[in-house]
């Protein structure tokens, strides 16, 4: 990250600074907003530059309205927790782009904050189209990235802006891309992964991008019924890729050609339906019943985790061990939690459906880094480039 500007290496006074910042916040069924993590963490190099005279025009998306207007999915409820937290109002103009818009930051004094609409209202957005990149351009002098959780986003928002004005990156996703490559690339040893989820094809990349840099490897959650059934043993009903099996295979070979323990769970809850009220048992890996579906870890599981956890000094954690949002199955992923809070390593929980469950589990305070943004730090971990960084000024 050292190679890149950061909003610390430009003169923003006076200035319009438009940042794109990621307040993508879960909606309840009333509309209403079921967190506010990722708005609080957009709001240090909010108040960094309105310290400093800037002229702050904050851009951001929320859902996936197709691009055309959805009401309920206006940035209203955005907008009014951000002024609470802030301590300030924040008004929200009724659109990203256009002359009304314009007219409106051109108002705006040293010290302002106005946010914009969803930009995805508009389908330039996802397809990041030069004239409507161009639009959003002419709100800002300046353009400061700090949405980490969509800048593995080729959008007009997050790269294409970045051709027309100097681009730098916020303090979040400076601090976001500092704290993953430093766990990569100097960690205490010994380095564990916990990669979890729903299908092995979701992690092929970390997988392999990680053989040559972890210690351990444990893989838990629906992905390991595919490495299950490349060891030849029945799965039942239960999620599963049978065309990556092979690939799980030859992955499996590799991580013991290189030295690194790769470890499945040896005990599965599995359930006669995937439903919550259905009956479940344990039982071992080798002895899952026909017609029934692996829904989370069983409890030797968990215990060989725990050891394995405990002698790490450096973890990192992305995807749940099993399904987790069914209360009977949510013990697995919500131990696991528990066992890397009380471990005393250096724990990064990799955003997504992992950030939710340290979060329900109450242990988010004793990780040292919850990302807030699981595609990215995903794609990150996997080696693959971040449009929404690499468009960024480099350091001389």
């Amino acid at each position: 990250m050292v190679r890149k500007k950061t909003v610390e290496d430009v003169e923003v006074d006076g200035k319009r600074v438009l940042v794109r910042a990621d307040l993508n916040e879960p909606l309840d069924e009333n509309g209403n907003l079921a967190d506010d993590v990722r708005i609080r963490a957009s709001i240090p190099t909010i108040k960094y530059l309105i310290e400093r005279g800037a002229r702050v025009v904050v851009a951001s998306h929320l859902g996936r309205p197709s691009g055309k207007p959805v009401p309920g999915l206006r940035l209203d409820p955005v907008a009014e927790r951000l002024s609470e937290l802030m301590g300030r109002k924040v008004p929200k103009l009724d659109d990203c782009v256009g002359e009304e818009v314009e007219a409106r930051v051109a108002e705006l004094a040293p010290g302002d904050v106005v946010l914009l609409e969803n930009t995805r209202f508009h389908p330039g957005e996802t397809e990041n189209d030069p004239e409507f990149a161009k639009a959003l351009a002419r709100l800002g002098d300046v353009f400061v990235n700090d949405a980490f959780g969509a800048v593995h986003r080729n959008h007009a928002s997050t790269a294409g802006v970045a051709r027309y004005l100097p681009a730098v990156a916020g303090l979040l996703l400076r601090k976001e891309l500092e704290v993953l490559e430093k766990a990569l690339r100097e960690p205490k040893r010994p380095l564990l992964a916990i990669i979890g989820g729903a299908k092995v094809s979701d992690k092929i990349g970390i997988l392999e991008s990680l053989l040559d840099k972890v210690d351990t490897m444990i893989i838990g959650g629906g992905m390991a019924n595919t490495f299950f059934l490349a060891r030849g043993l029945n799965v039942g009903k239960s999620l599963v890729e049978p065309n990556k099996a092979e690939m799980a295979r030859n992955l499996m070979k590799k991580y013991e050609s290189n030295g690194v323990k790769l470890l499945l769970p040896t005990d599965v809850v599995v359930a006669e339906r995937f439903s919550a009220a259905a009956r479940n048992k344990v039982v071992p890996v080798e002895k899952i019943p026909d017609g029934w579906t692996v829904m989370d870890i069983g409890p030797q599981s968990r215990r060989d985790f725990r050891e394995v956890i405990n002698r790490a000094q450096t973890i990192l954690w992305n995807g749940p061990m099993g399904v987790f949002e069914m209360e009977p199955f949510a013990e697995g992923t919500m131990t696991m939690a528990q066992y890397l809070a009380e471990s005393g390593a250096s724990v990064v929980v990799g955003g997504g459906e992992s950030a939710a469950a340290v979060r329900r589990a109450g242990y988010a305070h004793r990780m040292m880094h919850i990302s807030t943004g699981g595609g990215a730090s995903l794609r990150f971990l996997e080696g693959k480039e971040l449009p929404g960084v690499s468009c960024l000024l480099d350091k001389e």
